[in-house]
């Protein structure tokens, strides 16, 4: 009888093959863990989110476009002489603003309108010229005599016109989640650069409304935010028990901080005598919903809101005290951009493993 040929199939220990499938899958994600940290980091260093910029000149200096030398700030005698104006962009209760042109450069030249508001002019002058920073808008040049300054043009304006900004086809493919977060923890950087800066704890007052609030920033051209407008910039001083109030007219509505609000009741006419000073964390009070407007309802916005939920509940807390501070709200911020974008970058990695 012929034997029939016996064939024998060998077998992998299926441990084995399992041990080194999860072997190369943690290595796996371990490097894309390595490649996230280095993208994140490089975000956050393009963000500019350092008080100090090696692109900053020193104090009284600036540059501007592709030039690399640093020029002093323009003098009354240089700003008549060589900005030429252009148009009228804007005007508000203080100053009126003119596109203008100086050596082919396209800048702003902001003017006082309005001789009883001078005091809240030169304190705007005054902390632009203290806080240059990467947070900031840029000074080129001022003139206290005819009560002028002259800032760095941002063609995309204030951040009231975000959402149509990021309508125009050029700019469709920041309209995104992660761009809309980025601009988010913008925000909240220069909010908790104003409560720690180089003159101390600043409170952002001009900031009654959600469009106020826009209003006091500007959008750059590669989407960054910065501080504009810095007339109303009360310093709070807790040793020295100075506290601050943001004008001297009854403030309404639930986007200002309980504290900010008269405390005594329709039957007690407003008197700013009687109305309480308050402290910066009228500021955090508002990231909640300033937070909202930017995050504005593209796909996974929502999610975004979910993770934010508790540091927002948290920022709206009616004991200013038990309110995070800026750096906190940043910090969450930041976790939270790393952890989503791990989780982008790796959907079912906890079911692999």
């Amino acid at each position: 009888m012929e034997k029939k040929p016996h064939f024998v199939r060998r077998e992998f220990p299926p441990r084995e093959v399992s041990s080194v499938s999860l072997a190369l899958l943690l290595a796996a994600i371990l490097l894309l863990n390595a490649l996230l940290y280095l993208y994140i980091n490089k975000f956050y260093i393009s963000l500019g989110r350092t008080e100090t910029d090696p692109g900053l000149c020193p104090f009284g200096y600036f540059k501007l476009g592709a030039v690399k030398n640093c020029s002093p700030w323009l003098s009354c005698e240089a700003i008549n002489r060589e900005v030429r104006k252009l148009k009228c962009v804007g005007e508000g209760a203080v100053k009126k603003v003119f596109l203008s042109e100086w050596k082919e450069n396209k800048v702003v030249l902001s003017q006082l309108t309005n001789s009883e508001l001078k005091e809240d002019f030169l304190h705007g002058l005054k902390m632009l010229k203290a806080l240059q920073s990467k947070h900031v808008v840029r000074l080129l040049g001022y003139c206290v005599q005819q009560f002028t300054i002259l800032t760095e043009y941002h063609p995309l304006g204030s951040l009231r016109g975000l959402n149509e900004t990021l309508h125009i086809p050029k700019y469709k493919g920041m309209n995104t989640w992660h761009r809309r977060l980025m601009l988010a923890i913008d925000y909240v950087s220069v909010i908790r650069y104003l409560h720690s800066s180089p003159l101390g704890t600043l409170v952002m007052c001009d900031s009654n409304d959600l469009d106020k609030v826009l209003s006091q920033y500007l959008l750059t051209s590669d989407f960054h935010i910065l501080v504009n407008d810095l007339d109303a910039l009360p310093l709070v001083n807790r040793s020295a028990g100075r506290l601050v109030k943001c004008g001297h007219r009854e403030l309404q509505g639930e986007f200002v901080a309980p504290e900010q609000r008269w405390p005594y009741g329709e039957e007690v006419p407003f008197e700013d005598d009687l109305m309480p000073p308050y402290d910066e964390k009228t500021d955090i009070w508002k990231i909640p919903d300033v937070s909202n407007f930017f995050l504005g309802h593209v796909e996974g916005s929502d999610i975004v809101r979910l993770h934010l939920f508790d540091i927002h509940a948290a920022c709206k807390k009616k004991d200013p005290a038990e309110r995070p501070s800026a750096q906190e709200v940043l910090d969450t911020y930041r976790k939270v951009l790393t952890l989503l974008i791990r989780e982008a970058a790796m959907p079912g990695t906890r079911e692999m493993l």
